[in-house]
């Protein structure tokens, strides 16, 4: 994969995964509960685990990806490394608050998953993307 291919699959995984945090943050803000076929949503929303000093998880979230979304709209190593910093950082939280909604909310958030899933591909593709961006 070429550091152009990375950086274009970056800039796709990333607005779709601002646009999942968005929608959380929204309904987090006006406290509806948001659309959710697990069942789940209502429920990891409300908990106390989707907050953080009183920021919604949500929008750290939204933040993350803009932030690996700004990494992408410029090409070379250093911005690469930024962008798989954040993307591996971001999978992590992502990993940690996978367990908390598997072993302690016990409980599901579609939304939740779905960003999970696609922190995950950013992760892949940040690594494609540094690789390629590296000096040989």
């Amino acid at each position: 994969m070429s550091e152009t291919a990375a950086r274009r699959a970056t800039v796709a995984l990333a607005l779709v995964g601002a646009a999942v945090a968005a929608y959380l943050t929204i309904t987090w803000a006006a406290d509806v509960a948001p659309v959710c076929t697990t069942g789940g949503c209502s429920e990891v929303q409300s908990s106390e685990y989707a907050e953080i000093v009183g920021i919604p998880v949500a929008a750290l979230g939204l933040g993350a990806y803009l932030a690996i979304l700004a990494t992408a709209l410029r090409g070379g190593p250093g911005p690469a490394a930024i962008g798989a910093a954040l993307a591996f950082a971001g999978l992590a939280f992502s990993l940690y608050l996978l367990v908390i909604q598997a072993f302690v909310i016990e409980a599901f958030c579609l939304w939740c998953l779905v960003s999970d899933a696609l922190m995950l591909l950013l992760a892949a593709v940040a690594a494609f993307r540094l690789r390629a961006a590296s000096p040989a």
